[in-house]
């Protein structure tokens, strides 16, 4: 699978969780059992675009790089909400409030990658690079890290 469309893969299914979340109304246990989903996915999610994608996407197009800049650090941002929402009781007043505010960034995050540079890195990669990188990512996934903290960019 091309590298684009990996991340795409990841970026539908974690809005998929998102719109569960918004669904689970009352049901505590539930929303805990999705955003518990949400962290592992957004921490496996950023490790790879961080230690794989985004240097291989800078290199081929350069002119990506504020973009790839500014991704990283909103995933130092979203890194420290997930942390947050780690531990915290789905029963407290604020966890709707900070899975609102973490969908509502991961959201933007996701549309400007999709629409402001991911055509231009693929542009620059080509279906063959982009085949290969996949394939890098898919393998990246297994040493990512379980908690968001350990991310590259949660230290920067």
């Amino acid at each position: 699978m091309d590298g684009i469309v990996l991340l795409r893969d990841d970026h539908k299914t974690v809005e998929k969780l998102f719109k569960e979340f918004e669904r689970a109304g009352d049901d505590t246990a539930r929303k805990r059992e999705i955003a518990d989903e949400v962290i592992r996915e957004l921490t496996t999610h950023a490790w790879i675009e961080e230690r794989v994608f985004y240097p291989a996407a800078r290199e081929a197009a350069p002119e990506t790089t504020d973009h790839i800049l500014e991704s990283v650090e909103e995933h130092h941002a979203v890194a420290w909400m997930l942390s947050e929402l780690e531990g915290f009781d789905p029963a407290d007043e604020r966890f709707d409030a900070k899975m609102t505010v973490l969908m509502e960034n991961v959201r933007h995050h996701v549309e400007e990658e999709e629409k402001d540079w991911f055509p231009d890195v693929r542009k620059a990669m080509g279906r063959n690079r982009l085949l290969e990188l996949g394939d890098r990512m898919e393998e990246a996934r297994k040493d990512a890290p379980r908690s968001p903290l350990d991310l590259p960019s949660a230290d920067e």
